[in-house]
Formats: C-alpha cells, sequence, structure tokens
C-alpha cells in the first residue's frame, strides 16, 4: 500500500509545473491617470508571480498570480503608493484537436490598498481595498503550444464589477449601486520569449467588449515586462503597463516600472 501511494504522490508531483519568484525591485516610476493610485518618484517595490500549472490526459489546469506592491518616502509628504495590484488568471482546458482545447476562464483583478489622486488639495481618494474589483468567467476556446504561448478566445463572458460603498455609481455602476454586470467578448494572451541569453520580454494582454454597454468601446489592459539578468540574483526590470477601460478613466491610463531587482525564485516543480 505505501508504494502504491509513493507512486501515486510521484506521479501526481509529474503533473505540476510550479513556479514562484520574488523580486525586490529599487525602481524610478512614474504614472498618468493611473485610477489605483501613484506618484512620480524613486521607490522601493515587491512583486511576487506565481504559476502552477497542470496537467493530466486531455485536461489542462493553468493558473498564474501576479502581485505587486510599491512605496515611495516623500519628504514633506510622507509615504505614498507607487505600485499596486493583484491580478488571478486561471484556465481550464479539455484537448479538442493539438493545440487546441475547449476552455473555461477565470480572472479577478484588484488591488490591496487605498488609492489617492494627489494633484488635487486636500487629496482625493480614488480607490480602496478590494475596490474596485473585477471578475470575468466564460467558455471559450484556448490555443497552447507551451507555459510560454498561450492565447483564450471567450464570446461570452461574464464580468462583474464590484466597489464599496463609498463607490457607488462610480467604474460603470449605476447611481446607487455596487455592482454591476457585463457580457461580451473577451481575449487573453500570454507570450514570454528571449530576446537575448540573458534578455527575457513577458507579454500579457486581455480585450474585453461588453456586448451590453458601448460594445465599440472595447477594454485593453496590456502588460510588457523586461528582464534583463546579470548573474544568478540580480536584474535590471522594466515594466510598461496600459489599461484603456472608459468606465474606470476618462483617458488611458499607464504605468511604467524601472529599476534594479534582488530575484529569488522558490517552490519550482
Amino acid at each position: 500500500m505505501n508504494k502504491q501511494i509513493k507512486i501515486w504522490k510521484e506521479e501526481e508531483a509529474k503533473a505540476w509545473s510550479v513556479e514562484g519568484r520574488f523580486t525586490f525591485l529599487l525602481n524610478q516610476s512614474s504614472y498618468s491617470n493611473w485610477v489605483s493610485g501613484g506618484e512620480n518618484a524613486v521607490a522601493g517595490n515587491i512583486l511576487v508571480n506565481y504559476d502552477f500549472n497542470y496537467k493530466e490526459g486531455k485536461w489542462k489546469w493553468d493558473n498564474k498570480i501576479l502581485s505587486s506592491y510599491g512605496l515611495s518616502y516623500i519628504n514633506n509628504q510622507g509615504f505614498r503608493k507607487t505600485d499596486d495590484r493583484f491580478e488571478y488568471n486561471s484556465v481550464l482546458a479539455y484537448n479538442a484537436s493539438k493545440q487546441w482545447y475547449f476552455s473555461f476562464l477565470s480572472n479577478f483583478i484588484s488591488q490591496f490598498s487605498s488609492g489617492y489622486d494627489y494633484s488635487q488639495d486636500p487629496e482625493r481618494l480614488i480607490s480602496n481595498t478590494l475596490s474596485p474589483a473585477y471578475w470575468s468567467f466564460g467558455p471559450g476556446m484556448f490555443w497552447r503550444k507551451s507555459d510560454n504561448y498561450r492565447i483564450n478566445i471567450a464570446p461570452a463572458t461574464s464580468r462583474f464589477t464590484f466597489v464599496s460603498q463609498t463607490f457607488a455609481g462610480q467604474y460603470g455602476t449605476a447611481p446607487g449601486e455596487t455592482v454591476a454586470y457585463g457580457l461580451g467578448f473577451n481575449l487573453s494572451g500570454y507570450i514570454k520569449f528571449n530576446i537575448f541569453n540573458n534578455v527575457t520580454m513577458e507579454n500579457i494582454i486581455q480585450i474585453y467588449s461588453d456586448y451590453l454597454d458601448k460594445p465599440q468601446n472595447i477594454d485593453i489592459n496590456y502588460q510588457t515586462n523586461f528582464l534583463v539578468t546579470l548573474n544568478k540574483g540580480f536584474s535590471l526590470n522594466l515594466t510598461l503597463h496600459t489599461i484603456i477601460d472608459d468606465k474606470a478613466a476618462s483617458t488611458e491610463q499607464f504605468r511604467q516600472l524601472f529599476g534594479f531587482g534582488f530575484n529569488y525564485t522558490f517552490h519550482k516543480i
């Protein structure tokens, strides 16, 4: 019995592909109309990314967590937030033919703490913990060449927007309401490759069009990460992140982070 249990555990372990990465980044950051809040500064950021993918027969289950938080200290102004993001992507897929799969997508995006517009005096609260929060899910088709090349197409994606009572009527919710529902087309993609031996480029994109509310106004969430490996533990990191969502902001949101990072890989299987 013990031998059978050991064999089962070994086979189960082989089915999983797991990798976590911790990065402490000393960086320069700049923002333009960023809804989660942010301030141009020299700052410190902590990034924790975690991938855990499962494969068994014709089934695949891909999961990716992206999280980051940053603070800066500005004289006479105290601490200010420079980065704040939590995102969880999950795709459950069943093989249909070669690299195509029937799929079910789930995506959750929010933030950890309050965000402020510091351009106003006094500063104005514009977001809060889990407010706004976006949860999207729906069936579709999934193309997957490898862990680093995959695209999901979901033409009937439900999307819920959640806000606290403080922001009722904002971020696409109706006046006095704290929840909004949308149904639309969703395309999400992930591509990662080496430009040079020590330079990696990672692209993460999500496109959404709401059939129920101005479908011509397409939401775009696109992030590009460049990683220049200096040695085993240190790197140069550059992130370019653009969000277009007319329900959250009237103009394009842009986030840029650049800095010197300490990296640690954990729980790699």
